[in-house]
């Protein structure tokens, strides 16, 4: 039976940022990797721009996002609108709601999502969503949950102001760092240059780093919120 897992992100490059390597080592080894992107991940930068330029840009970043996944190998990629870096603005159960109607939807045995210190607003709120949607009641498919985290945001909080990202669950992405990258230079626009923590080369160095902490070439750095094992019965 092939494994089925679930990404939910904030916003179109997250996903990428957080676990790309990943998403494509899963589609290697077989496994049906689904991405959810909640917020539209652009208007609080351009609140003076004219609508209709505004709708061509959003049309745009989607395409993109698409585009970036595809090339991982994600089956599928769905792309909500909520509004960018203000998701607190929005009554928490409809956040809920909208992650357990994607995990009815996928039924995945994974989920990757944000840390719950991200300095982004958003990041947290889809955490808290996240955490939610998977509290582990009976018969709930999810059994593995995993927190990534994303450059220029996650080690921007200051570990005395929120949970400090200590990772203690490492992918392996040596043989997918490079469509990682690839990935990556897809949003061209939400990249910046070096040594910003959101560049190309800054965000290699870390799955160098990664991969030097774990004894590999390159990896990516989680942590695990829960994981359950069903041994089954003797």
């Amino acid at each position: 039976m092939t494994k089925k897992i679930l990404v939910v992100a904030a916003h179109p490059d997250d996903e990428i940022l957080g676990c790309g390597g990943t998403i494509a080592a899963h589609a290697r080894a077989g496994h049906e990797v689904h991405v959810v992107i909640m917020a539209e991940g652009l208007t609080s930068r351009s609140l003076q721009r004219d609508a209709a330029a505004q709708k061509t840009d959003l049309e745009q970043l989607a395409d993109v996002a698409r585009k970036a996944n595809a090339l991982l190998g994600a089956a599928s990629v769905t792309l909500h609108s909520l509004p960018d870096n203000r998701m607190d603005s929005l009554d928490r159960l409809d956040v809920i709601k909208l992650v357990e109607a994607e995990i009815a939807r996928v039924v995945p045995e994974v989920v990757y999502t944000h840390h719950a210190g991200d300095l982004n607003i958003d990041h947290r709120i889809v955490h808290e969503s996240v955490l939610t949607a998977c509290r582990p009641k009976p018969g709930h498919p999810v059994n593995s949950l995993l927190f990534f985290e994303v450059a220029s945001s996650t080690e921007w909080m200051p570990p005395s102001s929120a949970p400090f990202f200590a990772p203690d669950w490492f992918v392996d992405i040596s043989d997918t760092l490079d469509l990682k990258l690839k990935a990556l230079a897809c949003y061209d626009t939400e990249m910046c240059p070096w040594p910003h923590a959101r560049s190309i080369r800054a965000l290699e160095s870390l799955a160098r780093w990664r991969g030097a902490s774990a004894g590999v070439e390159a990896a990516e750095a989680f942590m695990l919120g829960r994981r359950i094992v069903h041994l089954g019965k003797a």
